[in-house]
């Protein structure tokens, strides 16, 4: 396979690529020994999709779109989901107005920019399919009346893997309207003692009373990166390797019978369009106008983890879905 030459992302969308770019680089010294956190970010942000985060608490999860926020155009929401939770806490309700004698329609928490759904399975499903309808259809319905939620709009869920007592758990279903599933550990020592330093001067800058950080990442070039990411070049057999893999979910029969008796269920076309966008994105998040099968790969497992269902027999022996896939990467010939 031939492969185009590499240049810069920067000829084509240079202000986006540059103004993401000084927001990655921004994130990395914020947000200390959670690159693939970052990365995936702005992925979701660039393909025009919403993150599941999983991790113990603690691991900056908040304060990671808490910090995008802070650097874009637009606003941030952070709700706790809890078992009491209604569907109008997160939409929004009509609200009665004596003085006019009118209902007035109040915007819920999910009328913001960047929304963090925080251990989102611990709403019922009520609640959970309340967000998940804004998150497909970018709209809310109350009554009668349908209202826009803003654009961008991104969600990041997070589970806690840790404490599953009194939680609802997403169904697959559910789970598939999710660009990503994003698993995430603790850092390294290394990187343990940069947080320390950080805080530090966090704390002693939040005394002096500084000021916040200044945007730079606007509205017209979120969606310039959108558009920059759908142009790039993706050759032939880099896009039948991406199908193949796809494909080889459903049915990976043809790669080992021992695989076909690990899945019961494989990836939807939501998942082959989701592979496509991210693997686009993280392409051209590094300066390149092409698509290569490793772009694919670096995607892979946040992508398909939560759209892979294993049978029992493969819970049985300890298997998860990332095993599955990462069986599948061996055995699928790269293009």
């Amino acid at each position: 396979m031939s492969t185009p030459t590499a240049v810069p992302a920067t000829d084509t969308g240079p202000d986006s690529y540059q103004a993401f770019d000084r927001v990655r680089t921004r994130l990395r010294q914020k947000i200390i020994g959670q690159e693939k956190l970052i990365d995936r970010l702005l992925i979701a942000l660039l393909a025009d999709g919403h993150l599941l985060v999983e991790g113990p608490p603690g691991l900056a999860k908040t304060r990671a779109v808490k910090a995008l926020a802070g650097l874009l155009e637009g606003d941030f929401h952070r709700l706790q989901f809890t078992p009491d939770l209604l569907p109008g806490d997160l939409t929004g309700t009509d609200v009665y107005r004596p003085e006019s004698g009118e209902f007035v329609f109040q915007q819920g928490p999910v009328f913001h920019n960047l929304v963090l759904a925080d251990e989102i399975n611990r709403a019922p499903a009520k609640v959970q399919s309340a967000l998940l309808e804004a998150m497909e259809e970018k709209q809310v319905t109350v009554g009668q009346r349908t209202y826009p939620l803003p654009d961008p709009f991104l969600v990041m869920a997070t589970q806690n893997p840790i404490e599953q007592e009194g939680t609802y758990p997403l169904p697959e279903a559910q789970l598939d309207r999710f660009l990503m599933h994003v698993n995430i550990d603790y850092p390294q020592a290394g990187a343990e003692n940069e947080i320390l330093e950080l805080t530090r001067r966090e704390a002693a800058r939040s005394l002096r009373q500084e000021e916040a950080e200044e945007q730079i990442l606007g509205r017209e070039q979120i969606f310039d990166g959108r558009s920059s990411i759908l142009a790039l070049h993706m050759a032939e057999p880099v896009q039948q390797y991406l199908v193949h893999l796809v494909l080889a979910t459903r049915d990976p029969s043809p790669y080992g019978e021992q695989l076909a008796r690990w899945v019961s269920f494989g990836a939807s076309p939501r998942g082959t369009i989701a592979l496509d966008r991210c693997a686009r994105a993280h392409a051209w998040l590094r300066g390149r106008d092409y698509v290569s099968p490793e772009d694919v790969q670096a995607v892979l497992f946040d992508v398909l983890r939560h759209r892979v269902l294993i049978s029992f027999e493969a819970e049985a022996e300890g298997r998860t879905s990332d095993d599955f896939l990462l069986e599948l990467l061996q055995r699928v010939p790269v293009a």
